[in-house]
């Protein structure tokens, strides 16, 4: 269950996604050692919420896109362990909010699977696989455009697709990231949302983002199967994919499904580094 986490929810009590943020966070507290940094107050009471934050793990809780709690957080250049946002949980479970803000039963509904959620996910975020202990090492082929070297490897068991993701076929695993193409546009990446342990994820379906200071990049994987494990370290340390976006800076495991089908649609490390490399010139031409 999430327990021992300092929670950071919206701010914004005058729509509907931000009373559920504030209730959320609210429930977190009734049964568990986790504690609210209020939002409001933060500002004034910087010392004691800045002592929370740093005993805790961070659970960050967007009521919607404007991300008010993640920009709260990264204001205070606090680490964000996990985050969720309430109008995309919404959208996921197909349930309409009202626009008053009283919680009903759709809202409560989406209150009920947001908690189960979160308590499944933590139970499960410590699973691990045999192939999650290995450390990686590639040969890379690199491209020079002014002051930036984009690198890809040269390895033949890592696919691509044409949305600069990749996939690292592994027996019947694979592991995904996106490339040094991805993280050299994005600059700075504060933040890795991780996809849900167990979740079944088709060909080119999402799985998982990464936010910087620039924009948000969904990961879209190069493979169908279901997600068995996430790389952790990296929800507190999302920098690693600037550094290394292929060894250190994988972002999910999964467990294969059709690969060879899959397969078909993917294209190797050679046609890779052709269009990286055009994508490179027009983007700066």
């Amino acid at each position: 269950m999430v327990e021992n986490f300092a929670i950071l929810p919206c701010n914004g009590l005058d729509k509907c996604a931000g009373v559920i943020s504030r209730e959320l966070a609210v429930k977190l507290c009734e049964n568990a050692k986790n504690e609210i940094i209020c939002p409001v107050f933060y500002r004034v009471s910087e010392l004691k919420y800045n002592r929370i934050a740093g005993e805790h793990p961070l659970l960050v809780i967007d009521g919607c896109q404007t991300r008010c709690a993640s920009k709260l957080a990264a204001e205070k250049n606090l680490k964000i362990t996990r985050k969720l946002t309430v109008t995309e949980e919404a959208k996921t479970h197909k349930i309409q909010l009202k626009r008053d803000l009283k919680i009903q039963e759709n809202e409560n509904a989406l209150i009920e699977i947001i908690l189960n959620e979160l308590n499944k996910t933590e139970d499960k975020i410590t699973q691990t696989s045999i192939e999650t202990n290995h450390s990686f090492h590639f040969e890379y082929e690199t491209f020079q455009y002014g002051k930036f070297i984009f690198r890809v490897p040269k390895n033949p068991q890592i696919y691509f697709n044409e949305n600069d993701c990749w996939a690292f076929i592994i027996g019947n695993r694979a592991r995904l990231g996106v490339t040094d193409f991805v993280q050299q546009n994005l600059s700075d990446i504060l933040y890795f949302t991780p996809p849900d342990i167990g979740a079944e994820i088709e060909q080119f379906g999402e799985v998982g983002d990464i936010e910087s200071s620039k924009s948000v990049f969904e990961l879209i994987s190069p493979v169908s199967g279901k997600v068995v494990t996430i790389n952790k370290e990296l929800v507190q340390k999302p920098e690693m994919i600037n550094e290394n976006p292929y060894e250190k800076g994988w972002m999910a495991e999964i467990e294969l499904t059709d690969f060879e089908s899959d397969k078909e649609l993917l294209i190797g490390f050679e046609k890779y580094f052709e269009i990286m490399k055009r994508k490179v010139e027009d983007l700066n031409g």
